[in-house]
């Protein structure tokens, strides 16, 4: 278990010490923290802006806080790297729960945990009294544009175009805990996605943005993806965008309901259940532990 170290009078503005554990979900890492050992709900942006930062910090795509709950066994708040909210993540929910069974927050393998998209239930694959891979129910996908949000009068936003820099996309965007668009397309290079993703993400259409992914169908069982994440730019995965492209591929007929996903930081399974529910599977990793410095 992390060790819980002396605080000092943050309220002065002196340095807090902040005992942190660094983890990765398919190459998507994440600073965790204790929400006991930082009680400082209205410094949890800054905390994820310093320590996220790849030279000047510890280095993440983002930061989980782990605090209590009295609707689920427990509850998981996130923040991107630029130190915005985000309602959920689905490689950063994987790595929360191999974090709260590793410590003995939660003492059963399959658990609740509260995020800001509502309650999901996990499953835990434990090995030698670690968790190796985390199964989640991810819910169901909304393609209402008042939800997602996206600025249409239609009743959903499938396959419509959209121009960037005179080059035509192709778009379908849903609710997938956060918002995200989906592009089905042969050319899901790098260069494609850190050209076109940021423009796509503060496109005029996205009121509060949204995630860009970028997919190419190998047949009706694997597709490959890269995705623009809000908030943190590219990363080598992201869990409600893989889940998102899978979701949508199988509304359109294009796969089957159990479909193998390899991303840049390795591969998740997503499998659709005849009740809409979207499971997610794949890998937790623990990398480092220690004390991050927080200076206010």
């Amino acid at each position: 278990m992390l060790v819980s170290y002396k605080k000092v009078n943050f309220s002065r503005g002196e340095i807090m010490n902040v005992p942190f554990k660094k983890m990765h979900g398919a190459g998507n890492d994440f600073i965790v923290i204790k929400n006991e050992d930082f009680p400082y709900e209205e410094q949890f942006s800054e905390f994820a802006k310093q320590s996220c930062h790849r030279h000047f910090g510890i280095g993440a795509d983002g930061i989980m806080v782990v605090g209590a709950s009295s609707i689920a066994d427990v509850k998981m708040l996130y923040f991107n790297s630029d130190g915005s909210s985000g309602n959920m993540c689905g490689n950063g929910i994987r790595c929360f729960s191999k974090f709260a069974y590793d410590e003995g927050i939660v003492r059963t393998s399959d658990f609740s945990v509260e995020t800001l998209a509502g309650v999901l239930l996990v499953e835990t694959k434990v090995e030698d009294c670690k968790v190796k891979t985390v199964k989640v129910n991810m819910g169901k996908l909304s393609y209402k544009p008042e939800e997602i949000p996206v600025l249409t009068a239609e009743e959903s936003y499938i396959n419509k175009t959209l121009e960037i820099e005179g080059k035509s996309f192709v778009i379908t965007t849903v609710l997938m805990g956060v918002p995200h668009t989906v592009i089905f397309s042969e050319d899901i290079s790098l260069e494609t996605v850190l050209k076109y993703g940021p423009m796509i993400e503060k496109h005029k259409l996205f009121p509060k943005g949204t995630n860009v992914n970028f997919a190419q169908i190998v047949d009706r069982g694997h597709i490959n993806v890269r995705t623009w994440e809000r908030g943190a730019g590219y990363t080598l995965a992201c869990g409600t965008g893989v889940t998102s492209v899978c979701a949508v591929a199988y509304d359109l007929g294009l796969v089957e309901d159990s479909v193998e996903v390899t991303i840049d930081g390795g591969g998740l399974k997503i499998t659709i259940e005849a009740d809409g529910d979207i499971y997610m599977e794949g890998p937790a990793e623990d990398i480092c532990k220690g004390i991050f410095f927080m200076k206010k």
